[in-house]
């Protein structure tokens, strides 16, 4: 898997990208079949979303015969982390552990990633600060104090 530099994924697309990083490889027909009762998706439009992510390089491409068979170009994990990082760029530093507690609501956890977390928790203790500087400009938020 080369890299590749921010790569931006709509919501639909990562349907399509999680099909492939389940299956490794697959072709748009194995695509549709996956996605088809959840999606109910025509292959056109699965096709025209496989174009735009070969386009943006998360996908990559190969011909065997008269078929193409897709790969990805970038991992599950490294897009995970970048669209957690893009959630917590666009709100206020402020906001950042309500925002975090309200994900840690809504999901689903087993217990191994309960004490995965408490772990991380007990850590990031050690690193905690009294008062989270806001990084926002004046009119950006509801912040009292504008310090940095």
């Amino acid at each position: 898997m080369q890299a590749v530099e921010k790569v931006k994924i709509s919501d639909a697309e990562w349907e399509i990208m999680r099909v492939v990083w389940t299956l490794k490889q697959a072709t748009s027909k194995e695509i549709n079949a996956v996605l088809q009762e959840k999606m109910a998706w025509k292959p056109a439009t699965t096709k025209t979303l496989i174009g735009r992510l070969v386009k943006k390089g998360a996908l990559a491409t190969e011909a065997v015969g008269n078929r193409f068979i897709y790969s990805a170009a970038v991992s599950e994990e490294a897009e995970i982390k970048e669209a957690t990082s893009d959630i917590l760029a666009h709100i206020c530093n402020r906001k950042a552990g309500e925002s975090i507690a309200h994900l840690l609501e809504e999901a689903t956890l087993s217990h191994d990633d309960v004490a995965m977390l408490e772990e991380l928790l007990q850590k990031k203790k050690t690193e905690a600060v009294d008062v989270v500087a806001c990084d926002c400009v004046p009119g950006q938020c509801n912040c009292q104090h504008f310090s940095r």
